[in-house]
C-alpha cells in the first residue's frame, strides 16, 4: 500500500484553516513580523512552508494566548531566534493551544451528557 506523499507547501487558504485565522490577519502578521514571509508562486500566490506555519502558531499562540502586543511579540520572537529557540516555542504553543481547545471541546461534551437539574 503506497502512502499519500507529505504536503511541503500550503496555499493561505490551507494555512487559514489549519490555524483557525483569517486571511487578512496573516497578511497583516507578514507586514508586522520579518521572521513571516511566505514564498510566491508563478501565479503570485503566497506559498507557506510547514517552518513558516509553525512561525505563525508561535506568533498566534503569543498574541492570543500569551496577551503580548505587536511590539512585544516581536521582541519575544526575537530573543527566540537569537537564543535558537524559535521551533521548540512554536511547538510549545501549539501544545498549549491544543491543550486548550481539546479542554473546551471536554468541558462542552459534559455539558451535553449531564442532565438538567430536577426542579
Amino acid at each position: 500500500m503506497a502512502s499519500e506523499p507529505v504536503q511541503e507547501f500550503f496555499s493561505i487558504g490551507d494555512v487559514c484553516e489549519l490555524t483557525d485565522l483569517k486571511p487578512h490577519v496573516l497578511r497583516y502578521w507578514e507586514s508586522q513580523f520579518r521572521i513571516l514571509s511566505p514564498a510566491k508562486n508563478r501565479s503570485g500566490n503566497r506559498v507557506y512552508s510547514r517552518r513558516e506555519i509553525e512561525l505563525v502558531q508561535l506568533v498566534k499562540h503569543l498574541l492570543y494566548t500569551e496577551k503580548y502586543t505587536i511590539e512585544g511579540a516581536k521582541q519575544k520572537v526575537d530573543e527566540y531566534r537569537r537564543a535558537g529557540g524559535v521551533r521548540p516555542a512554536a511547538r510549545h504553543g501549539l501544545d498549549v493551544q491544543t491543550i486548550r481547545s481539546l479542554e473546551e471541546e471536554l468541558q462542552q461534551l459534559l455539558a451535553l451528557l449531564t442532565p438538567p437539574p430536577r426542579p
